[in-house]
């Protein structure tokens, strides 16, 4: 009787196969959205490198002027830049920390995501089976891995100006 039911869905799939879909889809668009994230902070990371490098450069001008040829002013820009590359070290620092601490709760979340798909595939897998198929378990993948700051993205954060030194600093 539950034929007599009319709904948009697809008549050929089950109500778990539209539930598993949906959790895909999800799933996806998380992963979207993360790598939107990433993009944002190596942005951010290299803004703030570039706007360091170009601090430096003018430090670097400044100190090489003799110490008897420098006017009060210089000597104030000197320390006014000293503060500014003081304060986007920091900013930048901030924004490795926050960068890997956004990875670390991405992890925690994939985990309980490949659970919950595991956990939805077992029923779903035992009611799609037909009775001639293999008794054999069918894999349950987890769901695939993004490209993760950690694997791109925060060694090139780290690298310039962060925990390893680079060119700028």
């Amino acid at each position: 009787d539950q034929l007599d039911i009319i709904s948009m869905a697809e008549t050929t799939m089950m109500p778990e196969e539209i539930e598993l879909e949906m959790a895909k889809i999800q799933r996806l668009r998380e992963v979207l959205v993360r790598r939107e994230s990433e993009l944002r902070f190596m942005m951010d990371d290299i803004q703030l490198c570039k706007d360091i490098m170009n601090l430096k450069k003018e430090l670097q001008t400044l100190v090489a002027v003799p110490e008897k040829e420098k006017t009060k002013m210089d000597k104030q820009r000197e320390d006014e830049l000293i503060q500014k590359i003081h304060r986007l070290v920091q900013k930048r620092d901030f924004l490795v920390d926050d960068a890997e601490v956004e990875r670390l709760r991405e992890k925690e979340e994939d985990k309980e995501m490949a659970e919950f798909l595991r956990t939805k595939l077992k029923p779903l897998d035992k009611a799609t089976q037909s009775p001639t198929s293999s008794p054999a378990e069918k894999k349950v993948e987890p769901p695939p891995s993004k490209p993760t700051i950690a694997k791109a993205g925060l060694a090139i954060i780290k690298d310039c100006c962060g925990a390893t030194q680079c060119n700028i600093m």
